[in-house]
């Protein structure tokens, strides 16, 4: 890998691990259809992925910092009872939430690793991406206006859909946020509320992708070359990340009509265009 392919991957990852696109499907894409001699399989790629993991997820940590300080005070029963409980209740469902993706992930994780080595394949769960996304807006525009309910006021029941949702981003092309996102939809959440939820959902799952990449590399001598072009992405993962969640939670904010129609779009037509290209 050369440095620019790991900066343009670094920036990738920061934008399509947030944006409803799919950073998995872009990350094996975009060398396929660009012809890059990159082994995603090989001993040198895993490091260089864990950093960008990490990167992307102190990126959360920090516009998120509040949030979880709130929680943690919460629970801890220093904002008074109902607080407590309200902090409480997050926890529980952020818990609950995260419960099917390591289920899925500990049973499944190998086989689910044979899609990386197909592109043709990962540029139709794109299309089926954008799909799924055109689709939840079609249904709950037609379900008509719901009650706003904040994070606090969502069940268990939705916490347990949202997380089997999120099972769907194993599958390369679909995207993890995308994905959730449809979820909060779908149990009548609105788009602002979906994406936090998200968002705050995300977190444990990146620092648990990259603990587990770490564990892998336990027994790999990395060179300081690798070292520094992986600490260089992930700093640059990071600051496009911040960017992109800011950007996402105030278009969401403001847009709570087909907010999701233009990454729907996007996918649909990235996806058709790859496997044109990939095809001939």
């Amino acid at each position: 890998m050369t440095f620019l392919q790991a900066i343009l991957l670094a920036v990738i990852q920061g934008i399509t691990e947030l944006f409803p696109i799919s950073s998995l499907g872009h990350a094996v894409l975009i060398p396929a259809l660009f012809h890059w001699n990159i082994d995603e399989h090989g001993d040198l790629f895993l490091p260089f992925l864990t950093m960008l993991h990490f990167g992307t997820f102190m990126a959360l940590l920090l516009v998120f910092a509040g949030d979880w300080l709130a929680i943690a005070t919460g629970v801890l029963g220093r904002r008074g009872p109902a607080r407590q409980e309200e902090a409480i209740r997050i926890l529980v469902l952020l818990v609950v939430a995260t419960v099917p993706l390591v289920l899925v992930g500990g049973l499944f994780e190998h086989r689910l690793r044979a899609f990386f080595g197909a592109p043709l394949m990962v540029a139709g769960f794109l299309v089926l991406n954008g799909v799924l996304l055109i689709a939840t807006e079609w249904l709950r525009n037609h379900r008509g206006q719901q009650p706003h309910r904040s994070i606090a006021d969502m069940s268990i029941a939705d916490a347990v859909v949202i997380g089997l949702w999120q099972c769907l981003a194993f599958l390369p092309g679909i995207s993890r946020s995308g994905a959730t996102i449809n979820g909060g939809l779908l149990r009548g959440l609105d788009h602002e509320t979906s994406a936090r939820f998200s968002f705050l959902l995300a977190q444990p799952a990146i620092l648990a992708a990259a603990t587990h990449e770490a564990f892998q590399l336990r027994h790999t001598a990395i060179s300081h070359a690798v070292l520094v072009q992986s600490a260089v992405a992930a700093v640059i993962a990071g600051i496009t990340a911040l960017i992109s969640t800011l950007v996402l939670l105030r278009y969401f904010r403001n847009h709570d009509n087909w907010a999701l129609s233009p990454f729907a779009f996007y996918c649909i037509g990235a996806g058709i265009v790859s496997a044109v290209l990939l095809f001939v």
